[in-house]
């Protein structure tokens, strides 16, 4: 791990390989771990650029609301000490929102969006409640909601199947302090919808979903994609598309740099 300094905040992230730069961003209660079973081949032939969004890993957190607009500059930031000018995006979730985020603040620095089990939509007022609802919640009992928080991202048929990659995915998220937890719904509960980015911009976009997601309703995301040049890939299972579909999530990632 590789750190900066970000308004007297400490950035971790991870920079290997050589080629076209894909920067991978994490989601809620992740960090840049989740990754680690794609940057070995990805960095074959591309530069991977992981970093550990403000408030999780081993990133501190920068105050007491990230915004979507706060992770991307710190994103900008890490990549122009990097002197990166141009890269892909693959967020997955919250990572995806901030990758949105990122290519409205930023349009001529991004080369491909790869959105994974994310949504380019704002959150619905019911979702809004939820999310004020999660952070009393974590404060009332951060173990519980933690582990509750990743099971339910899982399909309930994967539940069993996966129980020891689910367990280390909960003891990664273990490590995500409450100031970053609350400070990170806080700041979805307010993210903008960027579904006009999808309409419009220059570059290939692929959107995955999971068919059986219980955070995001497959159906619901299926509009912001309608006469979009958007690629859609649908896998099967739930949230977490880079674990319950690893390898062939990894040969859709693959054949989409083609297309950068």
């Amino acid at each position: 791990m590789k750190t900066t300094i970000y308004k007297n905040t400490k950035i971790a992230f991870t920079d290997q390989g050589k080629g076209t730069t894909i920067v991978l961003l994490h989601g809620f209660l992740e960090n840049q771990a989740m990754w680690k079973a794609f940057v070995p081949e990805l960095s074959k032939k591309h530069r991977v650029i992981t970093i550990d969004l403000l408030g999780h890993g081993e990133t501190e957190c920068l105050g007491y609301v990230h915004t979507m607009e706060d992770q991307a500059d710190m994103v900008h930031h890490v990549l122009h000490e990097l002197k990166i000018r141009k890269a892909v995006f693959a967020g997955h979730s919250m990572g995806g929102y901030i990758a949105l985020a990122f290519a409205e603040l930023y349009p001529d620095n991004v080369k491909g969006l790869f959105l994974l089990n994310s949504t380019s939509r704002a959150d619905s007022d019911e979702r809004k409640i939820n999310r004020d609802r999660a952070i009393v919640a974590v404060k009332q009992n951060y173990t519980n909601f933690v582990r509750m928080s990743i099971a339910n991202l899982f399909s309930e048929n994967n539940r069993e199947r996966l129980g020891e990659q689910i367990e280390k995915v909960k003891l990664e998220a273990l490590k995500t302090p409450l100031q970053g937890i609350v400070a990170a719904l806080e700041g979805m509960k307010i993210r903008k919808d960027r579904e006009v980015i999808l309409h419009f911009a220059p570059y290939p976009m692929q959107l995955v979903l999971g068919k059986n997601d219980g955070v995001l309703n497959y159906d619901d995301n299926l509009g912001q994609i309608e006469n979009t040049k958007v690629e859609l890939i649908t896998f099967p299972d739930g949230h977490m598309s880079h674990i319950e579909n690893q390898e062939e999530l990894l040969k859709v990632f693959l054949r989409f740099l083609k297309r950068v």
